[in-house]
């Protein structure tokens, strides 16, 4: 069980759990970005639905673990916010290699692939957007994904490789363009009321599995509903939450779940994971972790956009305007979400330096007050474009005159 869970000790007390017999109905994985708790879940579901004995064998072909390993299973329902497009880009280059080199690896090539595509799209399961207004643009987007993934089909030959190259270069902007535009911040309250309707219907067979990411960001009205459903679960129906840290689930969620934790990997055992799933040779710098690798996919580089949000920074401390224009260019617009991300996060960890790094270590009162208040605009500033869906111009614009408002507030930052 578990054996594509690499390096994390938690696999080896969930499969205890299980062959004891005391899976908990309501499960939360805790741990760091990247650090397997989707494909924890993800495998936990399989195994859950498995009709052989002994029970989730890796190589187990039923129907069930057939139809999980490609995600296509009807008992399975994933709802959360996550950026998918960075790990759609790497599988499909190393699908792509796979390919051109007639590598043995090519079949699992061809599932990593399209997992990192259902891993987008089960979030929009017609289960969690039923009677949305938002439904009507967003099933174009799904059936051209899906028509290209059913020429992947691993039940059909694998399209000759100039074929396989126009798929991957197609299927890509869908992707991303459903993220982009569709992809909530926090999971609407409306979905966990669908979930709990899609719960209490009997399974045709095996478990039925709800998968919740990032349940720290979830507003209290959703917490609330989820309550509910949690206090008395439905038969036959298992419940995994995943977050970054404990401490942002409500604590009366906590109380009804069991703690799971996920362990930070070392980087050598990060680096030796992008070589046996992407399958790339990482020897030039074999400290690499998976978040670096991954960003590696990114339209911009990070290191451009720490240097704009850099430019940004210093312009509103001199009591200049920044160029928006000019950053928006430099940003890629900011599309993917990831680099708005980057870059607002890089705006934060400068202002905090700014105050932390003083060599007498004698900040004052108001430094200290000015970088609380200026880390209270920019989350204002991502939650804006996230949640209330304006436009990353606009929300810029604010996140300036907010800034300016507290320079101008306190006088600026004495250091510098």
């Amino acid at each position: 069980m578990f054996d594509n869970l690499l390096f994390q000790p938690v696999g080896i007390q969930l499969t205890e759990d299980i062959k004891k017999g005391i899976l908990p109905k309501a499960m939360l994985f805790v741990g760091p970005s990247n650090s397997g708790k989707l494909t924890c879940a993800l495998e936990l579901s399989r195994i859950l639905s498995c009709t052989n004995i002994p029970k989730g064998e890796w190589t187990c072909t039923c129907s069930a673990c057939l139809k999980h390993k490609a995600l296509v299973n009807t008992s399975l329902l994933v709802t959360g916010p996550k950026s998918c497009t960075l790990e759609i880009a790497s599988s499909a280059k190393t699908l792509l290699e796979a390919a051109s080199s007639n590598a043995t690896y090519i079949n699992a090539a061809r599932y990593l692939f399209i997992r990192s595509i259902r891993k987008l799209t089960l979030r929009f399961s017609p289960i969690l957007w039923e009677g949305d207004d938002k439904v009507a643009k967003i099933s174009p987007l799904l059936v051209g994904i899906e028509e290209y993934l059913e020429e992947l089909d691993p039940l059909r030959p694998l399209p000759e490789l100039d074929k396989l190259e126009k798929i991957c270069s197609s299927v890509q902007p869908l992707c991303a363009k459903l993220e982009a535009d569709f992809m909530y911040d926090s999971i609407p309250v409306a979905q966990i009321r669908r979930i709990s309707n899609w719960a209490h219907f009997k399974a045709e067979s095996g478990k039925k599995v709800v998968v919740i990411e990032n349940a720290q960001r979830m507003q209290d009205s959703v917490r609330n509903a989820l309550l509910k459903i949690l206090e008395e679960p439905p038969e036959d129906v298992f419940f995994i939450l995943t977050a970054r840290r404990k401490i942002g689930v409500m604590p009366t969620i906590l109380s009804r779940v069991r703690t799971y934790n996920f362990v930070e990997r070392t980087l050598p055992q990060q680096s030796e994971i992008i070589k046996r799933v992407f399958h790339s040779d990482v020897q030039d710098n074999f400290n690499t972790s998976l978040d670096l690798y991954l960003q590696s996919f990114l339209p911009i580089k990070p290191a451009a956009v720490a240097d704009s949000a850099e430019k940004f920074v210093r312009k509103i401390i001199l009591g200049q305007i920044p160029d928006l224009d000019e950053i928006l260019k430099s940003c890629n617009g900011f599309e993917p979400r990831l680099l708005l991300n980057i870059f607002l996060n890089e705006i934060n960890q400068l202002l905090f330096s700014v105050v932390t790094q003083r060599q007498d270590n004698n900040s004052t009162t108001k430094d200290v007050l000015i970088v609380c208040e200026c880390n209270k605009c920019i989350q204002n500033c991502w939650t804006n474009i996230t949640i209330y869906n304006q436009s990353v111009v606009a929300a810029l614009e604010n996140l300036l005159g907010d800034l300016e408002f507290v320079f101008t507030k306190y006088g600026g930052i004495s250091i510098l």
